[in-house]
C-alpha cells in the first residue's frame, strides 16, 4: 500500500521551491529552511553572473583596438568609460549579494536591520538583497529626501 502525502516543508528542503510555492507559505514558515536554501540559491546564482560578467569587462578592456580617427577613439573610450560605469555598479551589487549570503549563514536574513521585523516575502524575491522593510525603506528615502545623505 503507497501512501500519498502533501510535501511539507522537510520534503521541500531536498529540492528548491519555487516562487509560487514560497508565497503560497504562511507567516509562520517565514525564512524557514525551504526558503533560505530558495534564496540562498538565488543569490549564489546573481554572484556568479556579476563575477563572470566582470572577467568579460577584464578580457574586453584588454582587447585595445588602436584606432588612427579621434571620432573612432573618443567612441571606443566612451563605450569603456560606460562599460566600467556598469561594473562598477555591478561591483557594489556583488557586495550586498555576499553580505545577503552571510546574513543568510548567520541566520539574520530576512529580518530588516532597523526594525527587526520581517522584510517580506514579495519584497525578498523583488530584491534579495533587501535589508529593510518596505516601510523602513520608505522612512530612509523620505529622511534622505528632506535632509540629504
Amino acid at each position: 500500500m503507497t501512501k500519498t502525502t502533501k510535501p511539507n516543508a522537510a520534503q521541500a528542503e531536498d529540492r528548491l521551491l519555487t516562487e509560487e510555492e514560497i508565497r503560497a507559505m504562511g507567516e509562520e514558515d517565514y525564512m524557514n529552511p525551504a526558503q533560505l536554501a530558495f534564496f540562498k540559491d538565488r543569490l549564489q546564482q546573481l554572484e556568479k553572473e556579476l563575477l563572470k560578467n566582470a572577467g568579460e569587462t577584464t578580457e574586453h578592456l584588454r582587447e585595445t583596438v588602436l584606432v588612427p580617427d579621434p571620432a573612432d577613439r573618443a567612441t571606443i573610450e566612451e563605450e569603456h568609460a560606460l562599460e566600467l560605469r556598469t561594473r562598477d555598479r555591478e561591483r557594489k551589487l556583488l557586495k550586498k549579494v555576499q553580505q545577503s549570503l552571510a546574513a543568510i549563514e548567520g541566520g539574520d536574513y530576512g529580518w530588516c536591520e532597523e526594525t527587526g521585523e520581517p522584510i517580506g516575502i514579495p519584497r525578498l524575491i523583488a530584491r534579495p538583497t533587501a535589508t529593510l522593510s518596505l516601510e523602513a525603506q520608505q522612512r530612509r528615502e523620505l529622511k534622505q529626501k528632506l535632509y540629504g545623505d
